[in-house]
């Protein structure tokens, strides 16, 4: 039983809020303040340049991947594996320790998969990558990620339970993009590499 702590854990370091952080150590603004006030590494790049957003990014994957690998060397048990997932997942977006107010979970998701179905993980990293790559928009990336990811994993990974963690995540991260959504049909949203 003692196993079903695990999401516990990865809510828990799923918190860290890897923008904050870094942003204090390089003496950057507080993310959440400026631009997109989006604690993410898009929103990072734009202000704080290419060094902070790249340590952001592995950061927010790291604490994805770390939990789920953890519990993959003590257990086979599918739906605690996803749950842990899902936990670390949720602690990017409500993380504890700040407020509750977190980023939009794209990086954080891509490690979780990395960790838990690494075919799954690497498709979802090259639709992102295919899509920013052509049409420099990050949110439009992370949509169509969102879209295509619980075909990956229903595809690729051993079932049910990860299938499920993926739509809810699918489902959030398409939520927490509304406002890019809107901006995306306005013709107003900020493409890669566009300074605030």
């Amino acid at each position: 039983m003692w196993l079903y702590t695990f999401p516990v854990f990865a809510y828990l370091l799923g918190s860290v809020s890897s923008a904050i952080i870094i942003a204090r150590l390089m003496g950057l603004k507080d993310p959440r303040e400026i631009g997109s006030k989006n604690p993410g590494a898009t929103n990072i790049l734009r202000y704080g340049g290419k060094t902070a957003a790249v340590l952001t990014l592995v950061g927010d994957a790291l604490k994805g991947a770390v939990p789920v690998l953890i519990a993959q060397a003590l257990t086979h048990d599918v739906v605690i594996l996803a749950l842990t997932g899902l936990g670390a997942f949720l602690g990017h977006l409500f993380p504890v320790y700040f407020g509750f107010r977190g980023g939009k979970g794209v990086a954080t998701t891509l490690g979780v998969w990395l960790a838990l179905s690494p075919w799954a993980g690497l498709a979802m990293i090259a639709t992102w990558a295919a899509i920013a790559f052509v049409f420099r928009y990050s949110s439009l990336a992370a949509l169509t990620v969102s879209v295509a990811a619980p075909f990956y994993v229903a595809w690729i990974s051993p079932g049910w339970p990860y299938l499920l963690a993926m739509i809810v995540m699918s489902a959030t991260l398409i939520f927490r993009h509304r406002a890019n959504i809107r901006s995306l049909l306005a013709g107003t949203e900020t493409r890669i590499g566009i300074k605030n």
